[in-house]
């Protein structure tokens, strides 16, 4: 063979597999573009959390406080807290029978859901003196947020996959919404914020934040917060009870801060969420078997621990 053709050849290969990796990027990319993207985190700070405080809902005030409620019968409470320190400011009880749960800002109010119950409470913001109780048609309460302070609309969960859009003046259901990813709908859905024209979701028994579109339902992201919580648990840290799931998202609008804890947690991490474009060890088929679970058997459980453990490994890559 001459050295013109031997050339030649090599030169249309060198052009073709050129052509074949650009195809194969595209098709990737492709795939990747056409269900929800995937992300991941680093963490930023650690700030010390009350240990005792099972979080239900989680909202950011102003001038680095927060506003917290607190579940668990007979131990329930509504506070004022601190970022930096983690000592509460103020605090006030709620009823034995009641369990706390969701929490939103709504036109200089708080308000608060109970869990197994259609029970909510309205609190004057600075005095924490309750202004009334009111019933919603939910069966159960869990998640609560809303667009911003003066919104017209509160939006809640029940434990269920929709979206209870509230008036915030009566309570009364105006209209919900399905969430689903790909038409399967996401059960579990507790706490909630609003940020940037999205709602953010824990999802129950799962290391997973959902990234909701608020009129179409749809599921836009999945965040996967494998790993935070083992690593804090290894720091053996001593408090009184086990700590719990990952649940408590708080947005600082004014300074782009995301917050991040969980039931019994003693830290609250602020937290940076970046896109996972090329992942080595989990793709979305996998994601949606870690953050979408049946009513009854989490699908996280499908997986064995050493998969777990190395969907964590390949996430602590990218943090």
């Amino acid at each position: 063979m001459s050295s013109r053709n031997f050339g030649s050849r090599v030169g249309l290969c060198c052009i073709v597999f050129a052509a074949a990796a650009v195809s194969c990027f595209a098709v990737r990319h492709h795939i990747q573009e056409d269900g929800p993207a995937l992300y991941t985190y680093t963490v930023v700070n650690s700030y010390p959390h009350d240990p005792d405080a099972f979080t239900q809902g989680l909202l950011y005030y102003s001038n680095d406080t927060f506003y917290e409620s607190a579940g668990l019968y007979g131990e329930s409470t509504l506070r004022h807290v601190d970022l930096v320190t983690g000592n509460v400011l103020k605090r006030v009880g709620n009823e034995p029978r009641d369990f706390a749960e969701g929490l939103a800002l709504s036109q200089d109010r708080l308000v608060q859901l109970t869990w197994r119950s259609p029970k909510g409470i309205l609190y004057d913001r600075e005095s924490f003196e309750v202004i009334e109780s009111f019933r919603t048609q939910l069966k159960d309460g869990w998640g609560l947020t809303n667009e911003h302070e003066d919104s017209h609309e509160l939006i809640a969960t029940d434990s269920g996959s929709k979206l209870f859009y509230l008036d915030a003046e009566t309570f009364e259901t105006k209209r919900t919404v399905q969430v689903t990813d790909n038409g399967v709908p996401v059960p579990w859905l507790n706490e909630l914020e609003w940020i940037d024209g999205e709602i953010w979701a824990n999802i129950w028994q799962t290391e997973c934040i959902a990234r909701i579109n608020p009129e179409t339902g749809e599921v836009n992201g999945w965040i996967l917060m494998h790993g935070l919580r083992q690593s804090l648990m290894e720091r053996r840290i001593p408090q009184r009870k086990s700590m719990d799931v990952l649940n408590g998202i708080a947005w600082d609008p004014h300074r782009r801060r995301l917050f991040l804890t969980g039931k019994l947690w003693p830290r609250l991490y602020e937290v940076q969420v970046r896109r996972i474009t090329w992942p080595p060890d989990i793709n979305l088929a996998e994601a949606r078997r870690l953050c979408i679970k049946q009513r009854s058997i989490a699908s996280a459980k499908k997986l064995s621990p050493h998969r777990l453990d190395s969907v964590a490994a390949a996430l602590d890559l990218f943090t």
